[in-house]
């Protein structure tokens, strides 16, 4: 299949691109957020080609993935009059959780007969409102990186984008508490000045932006990933951490409860049981391997790569049908 999609969540796209067809990404001169085009800090395969919109207008189009509202309006556009959902099957991906008046939240697809809605998580199914859309769940997939922990270093790892502006989404108002039980290193794009911003000295609080291949050493250095997110998707990051064998001390909120086993790590909803768990891991660096281990071998079996790509080629198929 030629398959068309916007290069949004590049981490989620990288698991998707690994399937055994051809995938249009659309760029555009200033490669803005309608074109980046081929991402640069992931690792696509050839499949992966970069098209401008005078291009789509001719290519050949077995399928539409939409991940924002807007891109229905654009992939007509581009597509040279071609409906998505009409005249080309669709699907539209939604990667969030819903906002705004939950648990009521409408979703701007909601009462379509024309596409799928897929959920990346069951927790974010159950809570928007989609109407009468059918509607599927496929959990992340994740390129495994490999058994990296090692954990040497007495830190956590927190992996956000953009902590200051989400601020209480992303937990980022607990950090300073968190990190009186354990420094932190904050690893994500517009991380900059966290640590002044939360009044921290910079020992306590960390950061850095860093290209995937890098960050997945780095964490895996970290003595345990910290996922203090209050409301969002399930993070990718959460996983790739679990992946590389780190233990996992999280809010139990969202996804979180179904991704992470208990002999995995500790999820709570009490911030000070988060900080006596960093604090033993901390203490016992055998006990946060052994959890470790534990955790990837949870994240191989339900975010497995392959179990990913099968369920997308269910959902592709019967959508062209």
């Amino acid at each position: 299949m030629n398959i068309f999609l916007w290069h949004v969540h590049g981490s989620w796209t990288t698991a998707f691109v690994q399937g055994p067809h051809t995938y249009l990404v659309p760029v555009t001169p200033d490669r803005d957020a309608d074109g980046r085009g081929r991402a640069h800090t992931f690792s696509w395969p050839a499949s992966v080609r970069e098209a401008n919109p005078e291009e789509l207008r001719e290519a050949e189009v077995d399928l539409v993935v939409l991940q924002r509202p807007h891109e229905l309006e654009l992939a007509e556009r581009w597509l040279g009059g071609r409906r998505p959902g009409r005249d080309v099957p669709a699907v539209y991906l939604e990667h969030n959780a819903p906002d705004g008046d939950v648990p009521g939240t409408r979703h701007p697809f909601a009462d379509r007969d024309d596409l799928t809605l897929v959920h990346v998580t069951h927790f974010n199914q159950l809570f928007w409102d989609c109407g009468s859309t059918r509607t599927e769940v496929i959990e992340h997939g994740v390129v495994d990186p490999g058994h990296q922990y090692t954990g040497r270093l007495p830190r956590a790892a927190v992996v956000v984008n953009e902590p200051v502006r989400r601020g209480r989404y992303t937990g980022t108002d607990l950090l300073p508490a968190l990190s009186e039980a354990t420094p932190l290193d904050v690893f994500g794009m517009r991380t900059e000045g966290l640590a002044a911003h939360l009044g921290l000295p910079e020992d306590r609080c960390r950061t850095a932006d860093l290209p995937q291949s890098e960050l997945h050493t780095a964490m895996a250095e970290r003595r345990l990933y910290l996922h203090p997110v209050r409301w969002t998707s399930l993070g990718l990051s959460l996983l790739e951490a679990m992946h590389l064998g780190m233990p996992v001390v999280a809010l139990a909120t969202t996804e979180a409860v179904e991704a992470v086993p208990p002999d995995a790590g500790t999820l709570s909803t009490r911030p000070d049981v988060l900080a006596r768990a960093a604090r033993h891991y901390l203490q016992e660096p055998e006990a946060a391997a052994e959890d470790g281990a534990r955790a990837r071998q949870a994240a191989l079996g339900r975010y497995g790569l392959k179990r990913f790509l099968d369920d997308w080629e269910r959902v592709m198929t019967e959508a062209r049908s």
